[in-house]
């Protein structure tokens, strides 16, 4: 789906969105969901998710303000905590749906050191989201880090904030990537927003596992 253009409107696929919504649904509760999708004017979508499919049916607007209005009614520092508990949960998801694409429950992906299971888990996370929606992920590195740089983005989009916005985004990679290890933990950190005026968003996340 990564055939985006300036001149048209941006989307994640229904199923996408679908899964933001059941994981903020387990994160908060209905009444809290129908709460913050009231303040986001985004009502139509209480009790009436996306349908899980492969059409670009999500919009980036949507995304955001459903994003901008948790952080809102939580405040930036408790929203931020939230939508990390949520985007886990979103990984959660997205292995029911996505498992056969992600390929890496097999016992070859299991005997793969874990330095080549986490590069081959972030790739992977990176292309499916290319391919099902209109965000472009390109995965780079150095000696200590891996870096996820988006742009388009859609969870910032054409958002203004004094901190990085991309929390969901955060607590996805820090669940597939304690999926993918095994049961380890590594830091993952927003260094860039271009809700904060950068050029994009870059997350970090470093080799080394936390101890």
């Amino acid at each position: 789906m990564n055939d985006s253009s300036d001149s048209q409107t941006y989307y994640f696929s229904n199923k996408m969105g679908r899964i933001v919504l059941l994981s903020l649904e387990e994160t908060v509760g209905q009444n809290g969901l129908n709460a913050i999708l009231n303040l986001a004017r985004l009502q139509h979508l209480s009790g009436n998710y996306p349908p899980p499919n492969f059409e670009a049916g999500f919009s980036f607007e949507e995304m955001a303000s459903l994003l901008s209005a948790i952080d809102e009614m939580y405040g930036p520092r408790s929203g931020r905590l939230l939508l990390v508990r949520a985007g886990r949960t979103c990984f959660k998801y997205g292995v029911q749906d996505f498992g056969g694409l992600l390929g890496v429950a097999d016992v070859t992906f299991r005997l793969m050191t874990l330095s080549t299971r986490v590069h081959i888990g972030l790739e992977v996370i990176a292309e499916i989201l290319n391919r099902y929606s209109h965000t472009v992920v390109k995965l780079g590195e150095d000696d200590r880090a891996y870096f996820w740089t988006i742009d388009p983005c859609g969870l910032c989009w054409r958002r203004s904030t004094p901190y990085p916005a991309c929390s969901l985004a955060v607590g996805l990679l820090e669940e597939a990537l304690y999926w993918v290890s095994g049961g380890r933990s590594f830091e993952v950190e927003e260094t860039t927003c271009v809700a904060m005026g950068h050029p994009a968003c870059t997350l970090r996340v470093g080799k080394t596992p936390l101890e």
